[in-house]
């Protein structure tokens, strides 16, 4: 039985004409109808192991309930995806299956993204939201007060919309005004980066430039589903509201859309329209409200000056006539006057009493001048006593004095010729230094033992310090002593040349 059955397998065997194929044959073809088969396709799945490589390249994976499917999107393709992938996100991703041989697995090449469903979208939002907010780029303390009227307003928005036209012809009818337009996509693939550039570009403008720069930014678009409005709520054009030195205004949708972009704007506007109305006031608002302020303080001014005239008017009437004040204080100034008379030859007559009490008290002048004149001759008598003494005393020490100078004079005699004969001994020491010798082109010879006075006591190969006047060089001897008979380089000893040529230089030996 074991051996009918061996021989039939054979026999299938050698009966299957079935190719054999390599492992790579085998992938390339799985490879080819799978592409073949699911060229393009959109599959709906939560976003899982979400990473960027250092390639640029974007790996993730979409899974459901029952099953993940490996994805990838190339470099190229990722920075012009719609969203930004992230961990969580349940979304639609388009593109075309193909397996990966090197794993033996099958997976979706990514081209676009977009979130599955409103739910999907305002999940998102709101996470990012919080996560803005947690940042403190919503904080009430960030914004800062409008200007009340802009003269140039740059305008973030569609130029082929409706939106700028309702906002030049709000304008127009409140308040003229220079407006900016920067135009920006809106809505779809790029439109976040175009508005992000645009709030930056805006805010690089320098003052006092060829353009000039923006007072206030409106940020404009109409309404839109939540799809539509999504460029608003990117976390580049949020960023860049909020870093916006140029107070900035937000008015995208309609009063009932509110998008992220309204959070880090310093105000929000229900609409285009109304943006226009916030950013300038009325014209003739402001005119008549000027010519009622202005007759306000017109008759204000009138008030208050028939109040102060009347107040004048009443204060005057209390006070008395100039002329009567005047006759009273003329008056009172000539009665002054008689009593200012009596009183100085009151004064006088007083001072000279008291000088006449005082002079009664001092002695006679005379007898003053008899008592100092006997002290006076009492003086004189001692004095014609002493005089001997102090005569001689005063010899003396007059004879002192002489002596004292004459000593002077006779040391300053001395000191003046032995300076003389000082400065005299210094010039012959000098004129005899043998420096000056070698100043004349002379220098002297110092060996190992000290001066050297002979050609005959420098050994060959010695060393030499030659003392010039302006400095010293060291030196080596070198050829022969004189009388020595001379070497030549092989040995032998030199023989004197035969010739006109001048005699003794053959025993000149070498300094250098």
């Amino acid at each position: 039985m074991t051996q009918q059955r061996s021989s039939l397998i054979a026999e299938q065997r050698a009966g299957d004409n079935l190719p054999v194929l390599s492992v790579s044959e085998l992938s390339q073809e799985v490879k080819r109808t799978v592409e073949g088969r699911f060229e393009r396709v959109r599959v709906r799945g939560e976003i899982s192991g979400y990473k960027r490589a250092a390639s640029g390249h974007l790996y993730m994976s979409l899974k459901d309930a029952d099953a993940v499917l490996d994805a990838v999107c190339w470099r190229g393709t990722a920075g012009r995806l719609a969203i930004a992938p992230e961990d969580g996100l349940e979304v639609v991703a388009t593109g075309r299956v193909t397996t990966y041989p090197g794993r033996s697995k099958y997976q979706i090449v990514v081209e676009s993204l977009e979130l599955a469903g409103e739910g999907a979208l305002l999940k998102l939002l709101e996470q990012r939201r919080k996560q803005l907010a947690a940042e403190g780029l919503f904080d009430a303390a960030r914004k800062r007060p409008l200007p009340f009227l802009p003269e140039v307003i740059g305008i973030v928005t569609s130029p082929s919309g409706a939106v700028i036209r309702d906002i030049r012809h709000r304008i127009a009818e409140r308040f003229p005004t220079r407006l900016l337009l920067w135009p920006v996509l809106v809505q779809g693939e790029g439109a976040a980066a175009q508005i992000a550039a645009a709030i930056a570009g805006f805010n690089r403008i320098a003052p006092g430039g060829p353009v000039p720069r923006p007072d206030l930014l409106i940020v404009a678009r109409g309404g839109g589903s939540l799809e539509d409005l999504w460029a608003f709520n990117e976390e580049p054009v949020v960023r860049a509201a909020a870093a916006s030195e140029i107070p900035l205004i937000s008015a995208v949708g309609h009063e009932t859309d509110t998008t992220l972009i309204d959070f880090a704007a310093d105000r929000r506007a229900p609409t285009p329209s109304a943006a226009a109305e916030i950013a300038v006031p009325v014209r003739l608002e402001l005119l008549a409200r000027t010519r009622d302020l202005a007759g306000r303080l017109s008759g204000g001014a009138e008030r208050l000056l028939a109040e102060r005239r009347t107040r004048l008017e009443g204060l005057a009437r209390g006070l008395p006539e100039p002329q009567r004040i005047l006759e009273e204080k003329t008056q009172r100034l000539d009665e002054r006057g008689e009593r200012l008379a009596r009183a100085a030859g009151v004064w006088l007559d007083s001072k000279g009493a008291l000088l006449d009490a005082l002079g009664a008290k001092l002695p006679n002048p005379r007898q003053q001048l008899d008592f100092k004149s006997r002290e006076l001759g009492s003086l004189i008598g001692r004095l014609v006593a002493r005089r001997p003494r102090l005569a001689e005393a005063a010899t003396q020490a007059l004879g002192a004095l002489d002596a004292e100078r004459r000593l002077q004079r006779a040391l300053s005699a001395r000191l003046r010729d032995r300076e003389g004969q000082l400065s005299a001994l210094a010039r012959i020491l000098e004129s005899t230094s043998y420096q000056q010798v070698l100043k004349r082109g002379y220098a002297v010879v110092h060996g190992a033992d000290g001066l050297l006075t002979s050609a005959a006591a420098v050994a060959p190969g010695a060393a030499l310090e030659i003392e010039f006047a302006d400095g010293k060089v060291k030196a080596t001897a070198g050829g022969a002593r004189p009388g020595a008979p001379g070497r030549t380089p092989g040995g032998g000893t030199a023989k004197p040349k035969s010739g006109g040529g001048r005699r003794g230089n053959e025993d000149q030996g070498r300094l250098l």
